[in-house]
C-alpha cells in the first residue's frame, strides 16, 4: 500500500473519454420492436457504443455481432453478450485462440477463432452446443452467413477461396463451392431467396445462387479486397461494396453495371457498410475514427451525407480548454484538422475542419479534397475568446510550413494565413484582450500581429529577441509585459507597447516551454535537464523549482486559482506540484506517455492527450467532492499505473479493502464542542433563527394573510401537533385554566438548565414572545429579566453560541429599553454586559484585522 493515505490516482479519478466513435471493426444494425427503430453499434476500443455506452471490457474488442435482445463482443478468446447495451449478462470461454466472427443463430451464437475452430454455443446456459475443428492449410474460416430460410444451416467461407454449406442440427457437411480461387472477405444474403453475395481478395463481387451452384453475375472494383458488402431493400436494386482505400462503389444488379462512386466516403478502409431495411440510409464505419449515415435522395443515386459523429483519426499535438465554462475543449491533431469537443454532450462537438492554403481558389475551383492545397497538421495553438464575436480567436502553427493561421470559433472557418516567415512557427499566444498575436520563430524573432486585419505590428529585438529559437511567448494580463524564452537559456521581459527589454535573467538548462497564469502572475518554465522553475514576473525572481521527472516534459497546466502546477512527461507520469507548500502533492503514470495536459477553468476536469491515441480523455477532481489528503509526498512514494479512462461516464471501479482502507492521516476528526475557551464558537442552527430578530414586525407586516386561515372541516385521524419549527406532538391539558399553565412554563424557563436548549427549538416568533413576556407588564418579573441577562452575561463569556447572545441581547434591549433605567438591578447587569461585549468585539476585530491581512498577503503574486 503506498504511503501517505494516497492510492493511484489520489486527487484525480478517471471520468471518461471524448472523441471515439469507431475502429476497424465492423458497426452492427439491430431493429428494436419495441421502440420500432434502428440502433447502431460501434466499437471504440475496450467499450461498444449504441448511443447509449457500454460498460467496459478487459481489452480492445475484436468483433461484434447482434440479434434483436443482446449485443455480442469478443475480445481476445472470450466473448460477452451484452443486454440493455450495458450489463454483461453472459460470458463464453473456451476457444484457445482469438476470436475473429460472431454469428448470432436463434437461441444459439457461433464464434469463429483465428485456429479456425467454430464452437456453437446455447445463449443463456452459456454451454457448448457442438465445436467443429478445420484444418488451417485447407479450409481457414474467413467469413460466416446464416442464408435465409436455410433450416439449421450455415456457410462458411475460406482464405483458400472454397466455401461450405453445413447442417449444424446433424453436424453434416453438406456441399462444398470450389469458388473462385481468391479468398472470401465478406458473405451477404441478397434480398432475393438462395442467393448470396461473396466478396473476393481480388476485388470481385459474385452474385450466386447456393440452390444450384450457379453464378448470376460478376462486378469487379480496382480498389483492393473486398471489405463489406451490403443490398438496398426499398425498392432500388443497388449493390454497395467497400474498399481498403475508403471508397464505395453503388452497383445496379439490373442492368449489372457500376452506377456510382462514393470516393472517399472514409478516409481509411471501409470497415463495415450496411442499408437500413427498407429505407435508404446507408451506414458506414471505419478506423478514421468516423460514424457516418448516407442517404440516397437525389437524381443520380449518389449518397449524401445525413448524419455524421467524428472524431480524430490520427493522433493528437494539442489541445486545450476553450472559454470559462469548462464546456469546450479546442483539439489539433496529425491528421490536419481542428476539432471542438464538448464536455456535455456528443451533440455540440463540432469540426472547424482542415486548413487551406488558399481559400477563395479552393471555393472557386472546387478543389476541396485536393491534398496539395491543404496546410500540414497543427502542432501549436493559441485561443481567447473575448473578441471571438467580432473576428478570428485562434491562432495556428503549422508543422514544418513558414505560415500560421487563424480561425473564427463561431463560423468554424479558417479565415487567414500569414505567410511572412522565414523559419518555422515554435510558439504563439494571443493577449487577454484578443486584439494581437504573438509568434515566436525558430530564428529568434518574435513578432506581433493584429488578430483582426492580420498586419504586422513590429518585432522585438533589434535584429531578433533571441540568439536561439524561441521556445516560449506570454503576455501577461494587462498588455504591459511580454516573456519570452530563447533555447540559449535566456529568459526576457519586453514592454509590450515600445517593445524594449526590460529584463534579462540566465536559467539553470535550456527551456523546453512556457506556461503562464496571468492571474496570479505565475510562470512555469520546463527546462530540457526534466527541471520545472516557477518565477514571479512581478519581482521576476525563481520563487519555485520542481525536480523527479525522469524525461522530457511535455506540458504543463496550472488550476484555475494558481495553486497547483500540473506536468505531463515522456516517463509516463502526470505530476501534481503544490506551490504554496513547494510539494509533490499527487503522482500517478498511464501505459501511454501523455503529450498534453490541460485544467479546466472550473477546476472540475483535467484533461490529458497521449501517444498513439484518438481521444481525450478527462480525470475528475477528487479534492472537489470528496476529503483528499494534500500531504507531501515521500521522497521514496512509487506511483502506480492507473488505466486511462473509457467512453462511459460511470464506470464501475473496483478496489480491494485494503485500499480502500482509510490510513492515520485521513481518520475522520470528531470536533468537540469547543476547541479552546479562548476561541469564539458560533452555534450551528440557521441563520432563519436568529438574523431576523429585530425586523419581525416588518416581516410579520409583509407576510400578513388576507383572510383569516380556515379550519379543516373535518380530519380524525390526525393526530394533533404543537405549531412550530420542531414537530411535536399536542399533549391534552389538565388544567381548566390554560393562562395558568402558560405562565407556569415561562416562569420555569430561564430557571432550568435547558433553558437555552429551549429557546434553539423556537422559531423568531417564538423566540420574541418568550422575550416580550419577560417583563412584569406581561406576567413575568425583574428577578427573571435579570436571570436572563446573567444567561446572556454566561454566553459571552464562556464565548459559545456568541451569535445567538448578540442577536437574544439586541432583542431584549429592543423590547425593554423602556424600562431598563427605573430598575437599578437591571441597569447594573446591562453595564456589566455593555462592558463585555465591547471588550470582546475589540478582540475579533484585531483577529480579523489580522486575518485579512495575512490573506491579502497570500493571495498576492509575493509568494
Amino acid at each position: 500500500r503506498p504511503r501517505g493515505g494516497h492510492w493511484p490516482g489520489a486527487l484525480f479519478a478517471g471520468f471518461r473519454a471524448l472523441g471515439l466513435f469507431s475502429t476497424d471493426v465492423a458497426h452492427v444494425l439491430r431493429f428494436s420492436a419495441l421502440k420500432r427503430r434502428f440502433f447502431v453499434t460501434t466499437c471504440v476500443g475496450k467499450s461498444f457504443h449504441t448511443y447509449d455506452v457500454s460498460n467496459s471490457l478487459p481489452q480492445d474488442i475484436c468483433c461484434m455481432a447482434a440479434d434483436g435482445r443482446l449485443v455480442f463482443a469478443a475480445y481476445g478468446n472470450v466473448f460477452s453478450a451484452f443486454a440493455r447495451n450495458k450489463e454483461v449478462v453472459h460470458t463464453y470461454k473456451g476457444h484457445k485462440a482469438e476470436i475473429r466472427l460472431l454469428q448470432p443463430f436463434g437461441d444459439h451464437v457461433i464464434s469463429v477463432d483465428t485456429d479456425s475452430v467454430l464452437i456453437i454455443w446455447h445463449i443463456y446456459s452459456e454451454e457448448e452446443y457442438l465445436q467443429l475443428t478445420f484444418d488451417k492449410s485447407v479450409f481457414k474460416i474467413s467469413a460466416i452467413l446464416h442464408p435465409s430460410t436455410y433450416l439449421n444451416k450455415i456457410l462458411l467461407g475460406s482464405e483458400q477461396g472454397t466455401l461450405q454449406l453445413w447442417n449444424i442440427k446433424s453436424n453434416k457437411l453438406l456441399y462444398t463451392f470450389q469458388g473462385w480461387k481468391f479468398g472470401v472477405t465478406a458473405l451477404q444474403q441478397a434480398p432475393a431467396v438462395d442467393v448470396v453475395a461473396v466478396g473476393l481478395t481480388s476485388g470481385q463481387v459474385i452474385i450466386h445462387n447456393i440452390k444450384f451452384d450457379e453464378t448470376l453475375m460478376k462486378f469487379r472494383q480496382d480498389w483492393g479486397p473486398i471489405t463489406s458488402i451490403s443490398f438496398r431493400t426499398d425498392g432500388h436494386p443497388i449493390m454497395a461494396a467497400g474498399s481498403p482505400c475508403g471508397h464505395i462503389g453503388l452497383w445496379d444488379l439490373e442492368d449489372k453495371k457500376l452506377i456510382n462512386q462514393m470516393r472517399n466516403a472514409h478516409s481509411t478502409a471501409i470497415a463495415g457498410l450496411t442499408f437500413l431495411h427498407r429505407e435508404p440510409l446507408l451506414v458506414t464505419n471505419g478506423a478514421d475514427n468516423a460514424l457516418r449515415i448516407w442517404i440516397f435522395d437525389g437524381p443520380t443515386g449518389e449518397g449524401r451525407l445525413l448524419r455524421f459523429r467524428m472524431g480524430h483519426s490520427a493522433p493528437l499535438t494539442k489541445i486545450r480548454y476553450y472559454g470559462q465554462n469548462g464546456q469546450q475543449i479546442l483539439s489539433a491533431s496529425q491528421d490536419g484538422t481542428l476539432q471542438s469537443f464538448s464536455t456535455i454532450h456528443e451533440k455540440f462537438n463540432k469540426s472547424l475542419g482542415h486548413g487551406l492554403i488558399n481559400k477563395k481558389k479552393v471555393k472557386r475551383k472546387g478543389l476541396q479534397n485536393a491534398m496539395s492545397v491543404r496546410l500540414p497538421p497543427i502542432t501549436k495553438f493559441a485561443a481567447e475568446e473575448a473578441r471571438e464575436s467580432d473576428w478570428d480567436s485562434i491562432i495556428a502553427c503549422h508543422q514544418g510550413k513558414l505560415s500560421c493561421s487563424t480561425w473564427n470559433y463561431q463560423r468554424s472557418t479558417i479565415e487567414m494565413v500569414f505567410h511572412p516567415l522565414t523559419l518555422n512557427l515554435e510558439a504563439v499566444d494571443i493577449t487577454s484582450c484578443g486584439n494581437f498575436a504573438v509568434i515566436g520563430l525558430s530564428s529568434g524573432t518574435v513578432d506581433v500581429y493584429n488578430m483582426q486585419s492580420g498586419i504586422h505590428r513590429g518585432s522585438f529585438g533589434e535584429d531578433q529577441a533571441h540568439k536561439g529559437s524561441v521556445r516560449g511567448v506570454a503576455v501577461d494580463g494587462l498588455n504591459q509585459l511580454i516573456i519570452t524564452a530563447g533555447s540559449e537559456g535566456l529568459l526576457k521581459f519586453w514592454n509590450f507597447k515600445n517593445k524594449i527589454l526590460i529584463h534579462s535573467m540566465s536559467l539553470s538548462s535550456s527551456p523546453n516551454m512556457m506556461l503562464l497564469h496571468r492571474d496570479s502572475g505565475i510562470l512555469g518554465l520546463a527546462l530540457d535537464d526534466f527541471s520545472i522553475c516557477v518565477l514571479d514576473i512581478e519581482t521576476r525572481k525563481i520563487v519555485r523549482e520542481f525536480s523527479g521527472h525522469q524525461g522530457q516534459i511535455n506540458d504543463l497546466a496550472f488550476s484555475p486559482d494558481g495553486r497547483w502546477l500540473i506536468s505531463a512527461s515522456m516517463d509516463c507520469s502526470v505530476r501534481t506540484w503544490d506551490l504554496p507548500s513547494g510539494c509533490l502533492i499527487d503522482s500517478f503514470l498511464v501505459d501511454s506517455a501523455p503529450l498534453n495536459v490541460t485544467m479546466s477553468p472550473t477546476g472540475d476536469f483535467l484533461a490529458t492527450s497521449h501517444v498513439d491515441h484518438l481521444g481525450i480523455y478527462l480525470w475528475s477532481n477528487i479534492s472537489l467532492y470528496s476529503v483528499v489528503s494534500l500531504r507531501p509526498l515521500p521522497t521514496d512514494y512509487v506511483p502506480l499505473v492507473v488505466m486511462l479512462p473509457g467512453t462511459c461516464q460511470n464506470e464501475d471501479v473496483e478496489f480491494s479493502e485494503e485500499t480502500i482502507e482509510p490510513s492515520d492521516e485521513m481518520i475522520e476528526y470528531d470536533s468537540p464542542e469547543q476547541l479552546n475557551e479562548q476561541l469564539v464558537t458560533l452555534s450551528l442552527l440557521p441563520e432563519s433563527r436568529w438574523k431576523n430578530l429585530l425586523n419581525l414586525d416588518v416581516i410579520k407586516k409583509k407576510n400578513k394573510p388576507k383572510e383569516p386561515p380556515k379550519v379543516p372541516k373535518s380530519a380524525p385521524f390526525f393526530i394533533p401537533t404543537v405549531p412550530g419549527l420542531v414537530p411535536r406532538y399536542a399533549v391534552p391539558e389538565q388544567n381548566n385554566d390554560p393562562h395558568q399553565v402558560k405562565t407556569k412554563l415561562k416562569h420555569s424557563m430561564f430557571y432550568i438548565y435547558t433553558a437555552l436548549n429551549l429557546l434553539k427549538e423556537l422559531g423568531p416568533s417564538g423566540i420574541e414572545t418568550e422575550l416580550r413576556s419577560l417583563s412584569p407588564d406581561c406576567g413575568g418579573s425583574v428577578d427573571i429579566m435579570q436571570s436572563f441577562l446573567k444567561m446572556i452575561g454566561i454566553m459571552l463569556d464562556k464565548k459559545r453560541d456568541f451569535e445567538l447572545a448578540q442577536a437574544y441581547l439586541a432583542l431584549f434591549l429592543k423590547l425593554h429599553l423602556k424600562m431598563l433605567p427605573s430598575e437599578p438591578v437591571l441597569l447594573e447587569e446591562i453595564t456589566k454586559l455593555s462592558s463585555q461585549v465591547e471588550e470582546n468585539w475589540i478582540h475579533l476585530q484585531s483577529l480579523f484585522n489580522q486575518s485579512m491581512c495575512i490573506l491579502n498577503y497570500i493571495k498576492s503574486a509575493l509568494l
